[in-house]
């Protein structure tokens, strides 16, 4: 039967549809520009990384060189801690840059191949699109940690709340001037990203255990030939009567011996222990 005389559904596909497709597939290479993009975008965070980290140096420098108006030399703790964890900040969010670029390739233009590769990632072999959403929210979560560990430091005694900001504020540590209402928001939001990260790998979780979940076979599928019940029931039987050999041969000794004793009693006669000893041979 030729192509043309094939139901339309049952037609093979044609030459455009499968380039159609073939398109389709490669157009994932549209992204590898993007993911190059982070990488640059990685290497401001670290030029940045490096600017933070030479303005702390110098900071402590003149702290240790210059003295105080008492004369002794004194080094903002506060100060130092906002500055480490501003750097902690820009390290994970790199590390969060880290993560897209590569499990985002992985996952969605093309294999990295690292197999067997000493500095492979341990996270790499089992990325996935769930996987990668879930650690990008353990990454949001741990980024607005530290914002909100900075806000914390800074406020220190915060105003009641309604209490109206004076004209000329008290300084914080970097200058910024802070309210309840917008460090409550802030750790409203805090906590919303711990709820959507906690919810992502709920999910994640589910969605494993359903795929590890082996599937039910169906008794009416038979994979192979039948096998006949007769062979089974040969071979199961054989040791059972192997098994019932011993007790039908103790059984039978068993009563020869009360019958020998009740003949030598008197109780039955020689006819009657020759009749029975007959029977019982002959049941068993």
């Amino acid at each position: 039967m030729t192509e043309a005389a094939l139901p339309r559904p049952f037609r093979p596909q044609s030459r455009w549809v499968r380039s159609v497709g073939l398109m389709i597939f490669f157009s994932r290479w549209l992204q590898a520009p993007l993911y190059i993009g982070l990488i640059i975008a990685q290497i401001i965070y670290v030029i940045v990384f490096m600017v933070e980290l030479i303005n702390l140096g110098g900071d402590v420098w003149t702290s240790l060189t210059v003295p105080g108006d008492d004369g002794g030399i004194h080094v903002e703790e506060a100060a130092i801690m906002l500055s480490v964890l501003g750097l902690i900040d820009v390290v994970m969010i790199a590390n969060l840059l880290i993560m897209v670029i590569i499990g985002g390739y992985e996952t969605f233009v093309s294999r990295i191949r690292l197999d067997g590769h000493p500095d492979q990632p341990e996270w790499l072999s089992h990325v996935n699109a769930n996987v990668l959403k879930v650690k990008l929210a353990m990454a949001i979560v741990g980024i607005s940690s530290i914002h909100l560990l900075k806000t914390f430091i800074e406020v220190g005694d915060l105003a009641a709340r309604g209490t109206s900001i004076d004209s000329g504020p008290r300084e914080t540590i970097t200058g910024n001037v802070y309210t309840w209402d917008g460090v409550l928001w802030q750790v409203i939001i805090h906590m919303v990203f711990i709820l959507s990260a906690i919810a992502l790998a709920w999910i994640d979780r589910m969605s494993q255990a359903g795929h590890a979940a082996p599937p039910t076979p169906s008794p009416a599928v038979v994979h192979g030939p039948a096998i006949a019940p007769e062979p089974v029931t040969a071979l199961s039987a054989a040791p059972i009567r192997r098994e019932l050999a011993p007790t039908a041969s103790t059984g039978i000794a068993l009563h020869l011996t009360q019958l020998g004793q009740l003949r030598d009693a008197g109780v039955v006669t020689d006819a009657e222990f020759v009749a029975k000893k007959t029977e019982l041979l002959a049941r068993y």
